[in-house]
């Protein structure tokens, strides 16, 4: 699951392998700072994936080196249908979107009108466009009137 957690940099799974996965990789994640042939060496001897070694001490350890701990975070994510385990995501806290920042927060939205104070052709558009309502209106009450004579 390690391995996996490195090379894919989130995984679905329980609550309880995510904790227990957490201390297991967070140590290497630390070890993984230093890359010289002996923390190399340790990494590979727990993970035994020469590829998981590969993108950690390459892409991860750029990103984590000056953050002094709490690579991995844990979000719960319900319970599942089958056994109703505790289920949740884990993963690693640098490469998520929304929480980094990276992804822009949505405009909100305002309940005043579009137009602004000092404009005035706006307000005289809107002022000829009432202007050509209103006797179309008055038109249709008068064909109204002479359909009710009838």
């Amino acid at each position: 699951m390690a391995a996996s957690l490195i090379k894919y940099k989130k995984i679905n799974t329980t609550v309880a392998k995510a904790k227990a996965l957490k201390k297991y990789v967070e140590p290497l994640l630390t070890k993984a700072k230093t890359d010289s042939q002996h923390s190399r060496r340790i990494v590979f001897g727990y993970l035994q994936d020469k590829d998981a070694v590969k993108v950690l001490f390459g892409e991860i350890s750029a990103k984590i080196a000056d953050r002094p701990g709490g690579y991995t975070r844990i979000l719960k994510t319900g319970n599942r249908l089958g056994d109703n385990a505790e289920m949740c995501l884990i993963e690693l806290v640098d490469y998520n979107e929304h929480y980094a920042g990276t992804v822009a927060p949505a405009k909100k939205k305002s309940r005043r009108s579009a137009k602004k104070k000092g404009d005035t052709t706006d307000a005289a558009v809107v002022d000829e466009a009432v202007e050509v309502k209103a006797p179309k209106a008055k038109a249709k009450k008068s064909t109204d009137d002479s359909a009710k004579e009838d």
